[in-house]
């Protein structure tokens, strides 16, 4: 990426930023990093994914060839998950990530929270002085991001 005109929509490295932009597709490529998994055991390992995000996000993953999913007959029938070749490049740019997560992450919420403070400074000052708007009320909170 030298360019401006490198940054079109079709831009791969848009490709690669979009699948890395859901979280849920970062987290499943490394929870699968170590072999198989059947979507129980996801479950287990991942906190906070229900079973539909779960389902969701594997069809994404299995759509973009970073997953494959296996199904095995049986009683009960059961299936398996698990990085391909393509998902497995991505190991190394998800654990750069979370190494500049690691190293990073408290300035990023200090950071948050000085400007969650601004926000809500300016936002008690224009109700003191009756200058606040419904609509600025509403830009203000939606510039916040949640932990």
């Amino acid at each position: 990426m030298t360019t401006d005109r490198e940054l079109l929509a079709d831009c791969r490295a848009r490709l690669a930023f979009d699948l890395l932009a859901n979280t849920w597709n970062a987290v499943l490529l490394w929870s699968l990093r170590h072999g198989p998994r059947r979507p129980r055991e996801l479950l287990g390992m991942i906190g906070g994914i229900s079973p539909k995000v779960l389902t969701e996000t594997l069809r994404r993953l299995t759509y973009n060839g970073l997953v494959t999913r296996a199904s095995y007959a049986g009683s009960p029938p059961r299936v398996e998950y698990e990085l391909t070749a393509l998902g497995r490049t991505l190991l190394a740019p998800i654990e750069a990530f979370g190494v500049w997560a690691h190293e990073h992450g408290d300035a990023v919420m200090a950071a948050q929270e000085r400007a969650d403070t601004e926000i809500d400074a300016d936002a008690d000052a224009d109700a003191d002085t009756g200058t606040g708007t419904a609509a600025g009320a509403d830009v203000s909170e939606a510039t916040r991001r949640t932990p």
